[in-house]
């Protein structure tokens, strides 16, 4: 079982930027889709997009465009980079991994790291 570590959030400004990191551990992280997910307050755990093993990706519609996900397979860390950050986009935000595309697609862990906060904000 992967074990994750996320860091990087913080409070910003709606149009800044921020890059938050997740160190995955435990587990041959080269064979993992890795994907990142966010919960807003009130709501329920969303997914934000995936990297696959050899680097391609997908987002979901309100973040294209603006967020990048990247890997690297030596330091073991997926990134995901934030940027014309909006209001909404406030929430806590989380790593996964799984070989499988579609668990990780649905979220379906049954554990998570301690995530990272980040605050859209005037």
């Amino acid at each position: 079982q992967v074990q994750l570590v996320e860091s990087g959030g913080g409070l910003v400004q709606p149009g800044g930027s921020l890059r938050l990191s997740c160190e995955a551990s435990g587990s041959a992280f080269d064979s993992l889709i890795m994907g990142w997910f966010r919960q807003a307050p009130g709501k329920s755990r969303e997914f934000v997009g995936l990297i696959s093993r050899v680097g391609g990706v997908m987002y979901i519609d309100s973040v294209r465009g603006r967020f990048t996900i990247s890997r690297d397979n030596v330091k073991n860390t997926v990134y995901l980079d934030m940027n014309l950050l909006r209001p909404e986009d406030t929430a806590v935000y989380y790593c996964n991994g799984d070989p499988n595309k579609a668990t990780v697609l649905f979220g379906r862990f049954d554990s998570w790291g301690q995530g990272t906060q980040v605050i859209v904000s005037a």
